[in-house]
């Protein structure tokens, strides 16, 4: 028989492998905001009006009417935990019956842990101006499902880093009001593997390796408005859009599918991340309460196409929704030495019912945050914080098919649930004046 040829496997095949690139870390789609172990204690919930260089990923204006040379560093460490179980998942190989996919019903845990550092420095020029820079890792993670789980054709490992380098220049326009702009130069690299399904179920499965990377940028634009005892920021982070270059490998494919097996190169997949936009007050109610209050507007309905160019030319919609977080916290001044931080976030889930595969088991969530700051010398202070993600309980449905568009077409039926899923983020860092 004659061997179907490999582009035909590729237009399904990396649609649906740069599409998990992008949509499978704990936070809200892919995004980590665990940046910042100072911002971390209060859930967020001050991080767009706060001021210092470890504020500069969420408002460039942080910086502006600094008087000395700040250096921030910290790290979080991410750990997820939940099932993602088969709820009757299906596959129907050309001129059989529909039949289960098979393999281990139960897939727990499969989002790794994983450590994401962050680091800030800003220094000023003179009584109005200042500059500086943050370096973070905001959509990096790693899921790993066994080669036997039922998930193994839609999702089996993969690993997305990222590195965002934002420089930015702050303003002190008058005695009340800041701006700030920054350049975010942005990083990205993944590596994902599948399972591909043989023609026949007792053959053993075929493997597709996607490998991709890209330098891409954008900019966040912000302001600060001081009056007595309220500090209001508001900042907008652009979209930025994608292209990753890479390569598609494909092995283990037998009988009349066998010679698609082999790489193909120069693949290019463009997409878009989403638009921030981050409105903040901070109440200083007392000389040792801070009262915080954030919201932020993602516009996650820009991650609506991923599409395909070089050896074919596709599109596979997305279907994002746009969501809202919402936090509230604050800070409380113990004594000279010590200062007590907590907060809660409500953040939704960007991904749509019947659109929501087990390489994505997304759900809205909430953010339970606790944090302190102990002033060890009066130039450096060490920042602490622990936050628990509780995730609702949410349905993995959608249709996907290998060999689209040729006369072996395979559709894979997913029905899955994601349960009991919860995440502990231990944040720990520090902050040098000089």
């Amino acid at each position: 028989m004659t061997a179907f040829p490999i582009k035909a496997l590729i237009a399904a095949s990396t649609l649906a492998l740069m599409a998990g690139a992008t949509t499978a870390a704990h936070a809200g789609g892919f995004y980590l905001q665990d940046l910042s172990a100072k911002q971390a204690g209060n859930a967020y919930s001050g991080a767009v009006s706060a001021q210092g260089a470890d504020a500069l990923w969420w408002n460039p204006a942080a910086i502006a009417g600094s008087t000395t040379k700040e250096l921030s560093f910290g790290a979080a460490y991410i750990a997820p935990k939940g099932n993602v179980d088969d709820a009757g998942t299906i596959i129907v190989r050309p001129g059989q019956a529909p039949a289960s996919v098979g393999g281990n019903p139960s897939a727990k845990n499969p989002i790794s842990n994983g450590v994401l550092p962050n680091g800030s420095f800003s220094m000023p020029l003179n009584d109005r101006v200042a500059i500086g820079v943050t370096v973070t890792a905001p959509f990096s993670f790693e899921t790993n499902y066994d080669a036997d789980s039922w998930a193994r054709y839609d999702a089996d490992k993969t690993r997305l880093t990222t590195v965002d380098i934002q420089p930015v220049v702050a303003f002190t326009v008058n005695d009340w009001l800041s701006l700030g702009v920054g350049l975010n130069a942005e990083y990205t690299k993944a590596t994902l593997n599948n399972a591909l399904p043989n023609l026949s179920p007792l053959l053993p499965d075929g493997a597709q390796t996607l490998e991709g990377d890209g330098w891409n940028y954008g900019y966040t634009i912000g302001a600060q408005a001081h009056h007595d005892k309220v500090t209001v920021g508001l900042s907008y982070k652009s979209a930025i859009k994608h292209e990753l270059s890479g390569d598609l490998t494909i092995s283990g494919l037998l009988g009349p599918i066998a010679g698609s097996n082999g790489t193909v190169s120069n693949l290019k997949a463009d997409f878009s991340t989403p638009s921030q936009t981050m409105l903040g007050v901070t109440l200083q109610a007392t000389d040792k309460l801070a009262l915080h209050a954030q919201v932020i507007s993602f516009g996650w309905s820009e991650f609506d196409y991923i599409t395909i160019t070089g050896s074919v030319n596709q599109a596979i919609p997305e279907d994002y929704r746009d969501t809202v977080s919402l936090a509230i916290g604050g800070d409380y001044v113990l004594n000279d030495k010590w200062t007590v931080r907590a907060g809660i976030q409500s953040d939704q889930t960007p991904t749509r019912d019947g659109h929501r595969d087990a390489r994505v088991p997304d759900a809205d969530r909430i953010d339970y945050a606790v944090g302190t700051s102990y002033q060890v010398t009066p130039s450096f202070a060490i920042d602490a914080a622990f936050t628990y993600v509780a995730f609702d309980k949410s349905a993995l449905s959608t249709t996907t098919a290998a060999y689209a568009g040729t006369a072996v077409q395979t559709p894979i039926i997913v029905k899955g649930t994601l349960n009991d899923a919860s995440a502990s983020v231990f944040s720990i860092g520090g902050h040098f004046t000089f």
